[in-house]
Formats: structure tokens, sequence, C-alpha cells
């Protein structure tokens, strides 16, 4: 029986801990695999791990994560029917059904390509007297996001943050729209 691990620091590592969920088939209810469930070690090794990565990543110009998206494109473009298929056998899509929920997640990759153009920040000359105000978009540390079993990819989060120029004014941190 198959038996899936996690992907932790860019490697796969099987669950250590003993226990296990099952996966089925919807269109059968059979057991197709095990799911390894971590342990508190394992959860604190990818935390660990996603934590230490952050710094580069949040150094990386936006150009540069631009190319990392376009290579995820590439890959889900010459993989789509082999996502499609997993997508249909674990959620019990028809396969033209599922491998439209991965050509609606491409879009949403497709779309944050153009996320360098979004990081822009905005400069108000004379907002107020003696005042000018700025905005920074900055990333502010590592997430994580899990989406319901109809969607393939969950959105993006971005956060901005808002800060005027005069030392009396204090800074905000907003969610971007």
């Amino acid at each position: 029986m198959k038996e899936i691990g996690h992907w932790i620091n860019g490697k796969r590592v099987a669950g250590t801990s003993g226990r296990f969920a099952d996966v089925f088939n919807p269109a059968t209810g059979e057991v197709q695999a095990k799911l390894a469930l971590a342990s508190k070690a394992e959860l604190d090794a990818a935390v660990a791990a996603a934590a230490a990565a952050q710094p580069a990543w949040g150094a990386t110009n936006p150009q540069r994560r631009a190319r990392v998206m376009m290579e995820f494109v590439r890959l889900i473009n010459r993989d789509m029917d082999k996502l499609a298929e997993a997508l249909s056998a674990e959620h019990g899509k028809t396969f033209p059904d599922a491998k439209g929920d991965v050509q609606r997640g491409l879009e949403v990759i497709e779309f944050c390509i153009g996320a360098p153009h979004l990081l822009k920040g905005e400069f108000t000359d004379s907002a107020g007297p003696g005042i000018d105000m700025y905005s920074m978009r900055q990333p502010v540390g590592v997430a994580a996001g899990m989406s319901v079993n109809s969607s393939t990819i969950s959105s993006s989060v971005s956060n901005s943050r808002t800060s005027p120029s005069s030392p009396s004014s204090s800074s905000e941190l907003a969610p971007s729209s």
C-alpha cells in the first residue's frame, strides 16, 4: 500500500510518529494509501526549516521570485494530466473536472507572477504640513495555507507596512487588498 510521508526542507521524510490516516478513493470507498501523521518533532522541523529559509527568500528580488513561479507554471503544464489524475483519485472528481481545477490553480499562479508590479510602494509628498506619506510592501514572515478539498490552490496572502515619514506618527500593519 502506498505511504504518503512529509516534505521537509526540500526532502521526502517518512513519518516517524507511527500514526497514519487512511486515504480513501471516493469513487469506491477503498483505502488507496496511508498518510503519515506528523509527530511534534516533524512539525517543529518543518516550521524551523521554513523559518530558516524565509530570510533568503525575503531578500530575493521580485524578478527572481517571479522566475521561480514561471518554473512552477512550466512544471504544472508539463504534469497537468498527472496532477488531474491525482486530484480525481483523491477527491472523486471526474478527470475533466479535476483538470479544470488544475487549470484554475494555474491561472492563480500566472496572476501571481505579476506580483513584482504589485509590490511597488507609494509616496505622497506633503500629505499634511511637514508630513510626507509612503508605503512599502515587505515580506513579513512564513505563512501556510490550507484549502478546502474542492480547491487546488489557495489564494496568496500579502501584507503591507504603511509608515508616515514623520517621526511623531505611528506605524500600522495592514493587510493589502
